[in-house]
């Protein structure tokens, strides 16, 4: 896929997500299939570029290309400085965020509260993509700040007008938070208005059903967030779906014993040991979700100090279960009886 001046494996995205898409899970699920990884979302006060946390969201060192860096704000100066920032430390692409609809970003008029300002959204725009000249700016939104109020077309047009190179639509609006159903109507329609890339977003969990949600909407790629949470090889899975129609068997357990002692490796080297067990903690879960057994375990994990325990522990379950059966079963999938 082209994609802002970048070729593309193909056309499949990691959503940006709070705590979630830092660097060592970036460089897996690339690893595991997918195109672009975006980061989480970098603030726009200047005041925050020193801190720890910024300076880590702002870490790319040995990450595959493109670099993807979201930011966020309402003050389309700061939000140009901040493009700036990033692009002069990294950023090949710099990525607004006009999707996040948590309270704390909202309330300070950001994320996608600014889908209610469609001139500040325009100033937004233009100043970010006059401030890095030399680097494509993409944007992320909602269909519309509640149902009554769906302006994604006319957000799209902005965009195009104000020289975006792509958009990443989520199939709710603000006011959906991420209760019911994405609708994905609102990413057709928008499709057909404009002529940059359209990227599908909101409850693609399956191979299928992104498949669908192409079709479906005819956009140019799909991104995926909740659903490579504990199951990064998604976008393996889809990949391999979409160039042949068939599903691929589950993963070996083995092979994701492996993927989950890299990954927590690389969790402990990034943050260090102490915050490298805590933020590995939601992973393991994420990971062990739905597994025969993976309750009881979740529970002893969590209570676990230290990167040893928590090490041999996750070894000692995956070995139960390949003891089990080779290959990934989750309890949904066994007959009800051997499941209860």
């Amino acid at each position: 896929m082209q994609y802002a001046g970048f070729t593309l494996r193909n056309n499949l995205f990691v959503a940006p997500m709070a705590g979630v898409t830092d660097r060592p899970f970036r460089q897996l699920c690339k690893k595991l299939g997918a195109g672009v990884a975006v980061s989480e979302m970098v603030t726009s006060n200047s005041l925050l570029y020193g801190s720890a946390k910024t300076r880590r969201r702002a870490d790319h060192e040995g990450e595959v290309d493109p670099i993807s860096v979201q930011i966020a704000g309402a003050d389309p100066q700061m939000m140009a400085d901040a493009a700036r920032y990033n692009a002069d430390n990294g950023a090949q692409i710099i990525d607004i965020n006009m999707g996040c609809p948590a309270k704390k970003v909202c309330n300070v008029m950001a994320g996608s509260a600014l889908m209610q300002d469609e001139p500040l959204v325009a100033r937004i725009l233009e100043a970010v993509v006059a401030a890095v000249p030399g680097t494509p700016v993409t944007l992320k939104f909602r269909t519309g700040w509640n149902r009554q109020h769906r302006n994604a077309p006319t957000v799209a047009r902005i965009a195009e007008e104000a020289g975006i190179r792509a958009i990443a639509i989520h199939g709710r609006t603000r006011a959906d938070q991420y209760m019911g159903e994405a609708e994905y109507d609102t990413i057709a329609h928008v499709k057909t208005l404009v002529k940059i890339p359209v990227i599908a977003n909101g409850d693609i969990t399956s191979p299928e059903k992104a498949k669908h949600v192409l079709d479906y909407t005819g956009a140019d790629g799909v991104m995926i967030g909740r659903a490579a949470q504990g199951r990064p090889w998604i976008f393996r899975e889809t990949e391999h779906y979409l160039a042949t129609g068939e599903l691929m068997p589950p993963p070996l357990v083995s092979e994701i014993l492996q993927v989950c002692r890299e990954h927590l490796a690389d969790l402990y080297a990034f943050y260090g040991e102490d915050t490298g067990v805590k933020v590995a903690r939601k992973h393991i879960s994420w990971y062990t979700k739905g597994l025969v057994g993976s309750a009881a375990f979740r529970r002893a994990m969590n209570q676990l100090p230290d990167v040893p325990s928590q090490m041999a522990a996750v070894e000692d379950f995956f070995g139960q279960l390949a003891q089990q059966d080779t290959r990934l079963r989750y309890e949904e999938e066994l007959p009800q009886e051997l499941a209860a």
